[in-house]
């Protein structure tokens, strides 16, 4: 299956093994042509369908059933999380789902739609759920980034980081790592310019970004 590319349109997924249904959903996310960026839908008759073609897929929205055979919607989502992928779901259901629905979004679905589809909790459903993807995606991107520039220090200028992000002063860095003073002050200074910022409280901040947290003191 070739998907183009998000940046012209937003891809939504719809997983239903009925094809009466996914057929129907997916004519309604066509036909909502007034939008400024276009959805597109891409219909999968089985989970199975799905996760195989996943890793070709480019980020989109998931209108996932609950109720299919062989790989019901919970085992989607397991392998969604299991794969790291935070594409936003929204959950099909019956009428006499309602609890289910709520189930599958304690498990990280972010809506659920009752069947039938109608159209215009489909197309403010999609909206929100297109602004979440939007965001988790610009967050991921930023974790990267901040990643990658973090990867590069040296490892005594990532011991100089933990410590800063740990709240140790140039003193108690160089007791705790053995060093003088003025060594941990150049590390620190190193460190800095290979980031690529000009102050601790940006290191401290594109840490964060990066995922690292100080470390917790345990209890004496």
């Amino acid at each position: 299956m070739r998907v183009p590319d998000g940046e012209a349109n937003r891809l939504v997924y719809v997983i239903d093994d009925d094809r009466s249904v996914r057929t129907m959903i997916s004519r309604m996310i066509g036909a909502l042509d007034d939008e400024p960026i276009p959805f597109t839908p891409y219909p999968f008759g089985s989970a199975t369908d799905f996760l195989e073609s996943l890793a070709t897929l480019k980020p989109g929205c998931i209108l996932l059933d609950l109720r299919m055979p062989d790989i019901d919607g919970f085992a989607v989502m397991a392998e969604l999380r299991r794969r790291d992928i935070n594409w936003p779901v929204i959950v099909l259901t019956g009428a006499s789902e309602v609890q289910t629905a709520v189930q599958a979004m304690k498990l990280g679905a972010v809506e659920f739609l009752e069947k039938p589809v109608r159209l215009d909790p489909l197309l403010d459903t999609l909206r929100t759920a297109t602004a979440l993807l939007d965001e988790r995606l610009s967050s991921g991107e930023r974790h990267r980034v901040a990643r990658n520039r973090i990867d590069q220090l040296s490892a005594r200028e990532r011991e100089v980081l933990d410590g800063l992000i740990a709240g140790q002063s140039n003193k108690e860095l160089a007791h705790s790592l053995g060093i003088g003073l003025r060594t941990v002050e150049m590390h620190r200074g190193n460190m800095m310019d290979r980031l690529g910022v000009p102050s601790v409280a940006q290191v401290v901040a594109l840490a964060i970004e990066a995922g690292l947290r100080p470390p917790i003191d345990e209890p004496a």
